[in-house]
């Protein structure tokens, strides 16, 4: 199946961040106010454009959660982009709302699509563990947990859920759709102002999954769980009530990774397929 733009248009993409607070997730919805909607009809209204646009989106966070580094594809008629492609990004700062910002506007290399084509998303999840509480200057970013957490600990309990692997235990499932992932990196990093900092970095994400992991890993670095417990909970493939999924503020989309340009359509065909587990000893 072709993704090419339709004739006539061209493929842009958007560079963007945003501050999760105030929105009901990235995907549009009716009576809310969401990332989707407020770009989509910035873009709209700036271009002038007859016809509503749709954008497509690398990762499309939840309520409340963060981005600084997530990417989105829009296709544009290609007389409007000739005449708008050096003014769209400042036109867009002059009409968006604060918490949501466009830094990056680009024609997209053939066979790119900002969801199908990329091969990793990364994540930060910030915990405070201060006995007096998070940085005022902070607290929509930092998660406060009441107990002091060990860095060392939790580092040893991502160490065991790495790889390609069912994280059915740690996702709202989704009718049709799989909870395989490759999870590519975990870790965590105690800032100099005593934030812990894990990064999350997979192939894909499914739905609560970042947050349910980070839940699981508290409990093993403030002592409630052994260093075991959160793969041994990814290996029974249902979700465990000791499992908190914490609470989005903390959650921060950083950056989305795309191959070289001549592997993007390959990419984008490859992502479409429906997931199974490469080898019967996986989780």
């Amino acid at each position: 199946m072709s993704d090419d733009p339709a004739p006539g248009y061209v493929r842009v993409r958007l560079d963007l961040a945003y501050d999760g607070a105030d929105f009901s997730g990235w995907a549009k919805q009716r009576t809310r106010r969401t990332v989707q909607g407020e770009l989509e009809s910035a873009v709209a209204t700036v271009l002038r454009l007859s016809e509503p646009v749709e954008l497509t989106v690398a990762g499309r966070t939840d309520a409340g959660v963060h981005a600084r580094g997530q990417v989105a594809h829009v296709d544009l008629p290609q007389a409007v982009w000739a005449d708008e492609r050096d003014k769209l990004r400042r036109r867009l700062a002059g009409r968006l709302p604060w918490d949501v910002r466009v830094f990056g506007v680009r024609e997209a290399p053939a066979g790119f699509n900002a969801r199908f084509s990329a091969i990793w998303r990364r994540y930060a999840y910030r915990v405070g563990d201060h006995p007096g509480g998070v940085d005022p200057l902070l607290r929509g970013h930092v998660l406060w947990h009441d107990r002091p957490v060990d860095v060392d600990a939790m580092n040893a309990a991502a160490a065991l859920l790495l790889g390609e692997h069912d994280f059915a235990a740690y996702c709202k499932k989704r009718e049709g759709a799989t909870t395989i992932r490759t999870l590519l990196d975990v870790r965590w990093e105690r800032r100099d102002d005593g934030v812990a900092v894990a990064t999350v970095r997979a192939d894909a994400f499914c739905h609560n999954m970042v947050r349910a992991l980070v839940g699981a890993m508290i409990l093993v670095g403030d002592g409630h769980r052994p260093v075991a417990f959160p793969a041994e909970v990814l290996a029974g493939r249902v979700r465990h009530s000791a499992v908190n999924v914490v609470r989005p503020h903390g959650l921060t989309l950083e950056e989305v990774g795309y191959p070289a340009d001549a592997l993007l359509a390959a990419r984008n065909r490859e992502s479409r397929n429906l997931r199974t587990l490469s080898s019967p000893g996986c989780a």
